[in-house]
């Protein structure tokens, strides 16, 4: 594990590892940046399964979609920076583990969606497939069990 114990080591970890005031801010930012994540899939994946109504996709889908994917990118950047303050002890949290898992569905859930036809067309206006309703669906699940993971991983 030569590559874990690099990241560890690497500056912005020894930073974080230092410095207190450094890890809360990286620490902030990362929930921040779930905040923004979720609060941008959530009510997208709510109204795509039909279950939020009154606004058009039209209108919201685009702005909600690009504020969930600047919320994974700034979620990936600072969890992968807290990762390195203490890489191998959460390579063995179950925690950890199925909350890489569980993002990994997601993920893959994303690009199923996304390159679902009928997607593209719900957010131009269009009727909501059924298809494109149960991906949501799922979406909203498995995000919200990435969350619960994410916080499972201090207890454990």
């Amino acid at each position: 594990m030569p590559f874990v114990e690099w990241l560890g080591t690497w500056p912005g970890a020894v930073l974080l590892q230092r410095s207190g005031t450094a890890y809360l801010f990286v620490n902030a930012a990362h929930i921040v940046s779930i905040g923004l994540l979720i609060g941008g899939i959530l009510p997208l994946d709510l109204r795509l399964a039909g279950l939020l109504r009154g606004v058009p996709l039209s209108v919201i889908g685009p702005f909600l979609s690009r504020s969930a994917a600047i919320g994974l990118a700034l979620a990936v950047v600072t969890g992968l920076w807290l990762f390195t303050v203490k890489p191998r002890e959460y390579l063995a949290n179950e925690a950890f583990l199925w909350k890489m898992a569980l993002l990994a569905l997601a993920l893959v859930n994303i690009a199923v969606q996304h390159r679902n036809h009928h997607y593209r067309l719900a957010l131009d206006g269009g009727a909501v497939h059924r298809s494109v309703q149960l991906v949501a669906g799922c979406s909203a699940m498995l995000w919200l069990a990435v969350l619960v993971a994410g916080r499972w991983v201090g207890f454990l």
